[in-house]
């Protein structure tokens, strides 16, 4: 069922437009050129937003107003703060390795891009929608340790070569539990490409549909995000009292801009994955048999229902950030080889036991049966 306020149809016609009045290779270079142009927009645009979003809400939990100078609200003081980091001077710092030292952002910025193209926005909102998107989720957002391990070595800073070393100790830790977490929906779903896992959810959520291990795996994979993004309660590679800023500590201009922007995004892709796998994607809330509840519900377009659950999630990782003090880094650590990867160990095996005995949502309540 197609919904009224879709892109489908536009997107629909500028193909067909290319394809009947250019050659295929040229319509191919110029749809990609579009493609890029539009993920690139989108991530700087909801970079800008998240900034201004988190800045109101932090306001709000502290009992203050936040930005209200410029523009109604103080919505314009994002792009304000965008156009003073693009002019500010970049300082240049004696003794680093200056190869590595202004190659680690773009390595950061490069996995926050790479992982956000694969994101379904909506319905037909996709720029890649590979077989193995499980796999490729999880190999280029691996690449942003990189940049951070590159940027404390080549800073010839103790300060920033400490919070690198936290920040690879946490990265690699956490990252296996976000894995084994995403591992637990594709059991359950029988596939690892992210619109097929979408399709799987149209009348029941993964996260209500996988029972148990569904949730546990959800919970896992939200702390495990979290921690990856280097955001409080688990900020220790920037801790600003220990580490000046830590692995960023000798970064200005556009280069710390870099770092800052890939921060927020992280944040958003960490939400969006979650909304993607766990809680339906762009798929509105659909009940088998309420045919009337059910069209109403596609009215509502699908990117708003993405947005809307991402946003969420988005909300309870803020209140997370501002509502709990920074954990020790050996706390941090065995809360993750203790305790998130046994349990998901296990979990992954219950789920595969209640994949084979068909103990789904589906099976037992016939109402969820497409």
């Amino acid at each position: 069922m197609k919904q009224p306020l879709e892109l489908t149809g536009l997107i629909s016609n500028l193909h067909t437009f290319f394809r009947s009045n250019l050659t295929p290779f040229w319509a191919t270079v110029i749809e990609g050129a579009l493609v890029l142009i539009a993920v690139l927009a989108a991530y700087a645009i909801i970079a800008l937003a998240l900034i201004y979003i988190e800045r109101k809400i932090t306001a709000f939990f502290q009992s203050r107003l936040g930005p209200n100078r410029l523009g109604k609200y103080g919505w314009i003081q994002s792009v304000a703060d965008l156009i003073k980091i693009l002019i500010k001077e970049i300082i240049h710092i004696n003794k680093v390795d200056k190869v590595l030292f202004y190659a680690a952002p773009f390595f950061v910025i490069v996995s926050s891009v790479l992982t956000f193209g694969i994101i379904p926005f909506g319905q037909g909102l996709q720029a890649v929608d590979f077989n193995i998107g499980i796999v490729y989720i999880l190999a280029v957002s691996s690449i942003g340790i990189i940049g951070v391990l590159l940027a404390g070595w080549s800073s010839n800073n103790k300060y920033s070569m400490i919070g690198a070393m936290r920040s690879g100790a946490q990265f690699i830790s956490y990252e296996l539990s976000a894995g084994f977490a995403l591992m637990t929906v594709v059991v359950l779903s029988g596939t690892m490409q992210v619109s097929e896992i979408v399709e799987s959810q149209r009348y029941a959520w993964n996260v209500f549909n996988g029972h148990i291990p569904a949730m546990i795996a959800f919970v896992i994979y939200l702390i495990s995000g979290h921690a990856e993004t280097n955001r409080g309660p688990f900020d220790l590679p920037e801790a600003e009292g220990e580490l000046t800023a830590g692995y960023h500590t000798e970064y200005s201009g556009l280069q710390f801009g870099f770092f800052y922007l890939a921060e927020y995004l992280n944040m958003f892709i960490i939400a969006a994955i979650a909304t993607t796998v766990f809680l339906g994607g762009w798929m509105p809330i659909q009940v088998q048999g309420w045919d009337g509840f059910n069209q109403v519900m596609w009215y509502i377009p699908s990117y708003v229902w993405f947005f809307a659950k991402t946003g969420v999630l988005i909300f309870f990782s803020l209140w997370v950030r501002w509502s709990f003090p920074r954990l020790r880094i050996d706390l941090l650590l065995n809360l993750e080889w203790k305790y998130l990867l046994p349990i998901n160990l296990v979990n992954i095996i219950v789920m595969v036991v209640v994949v084979l005995l068909g103990w789904t949502l589906e099976d037992l309540f016939p109402i969820f049966r497409p």
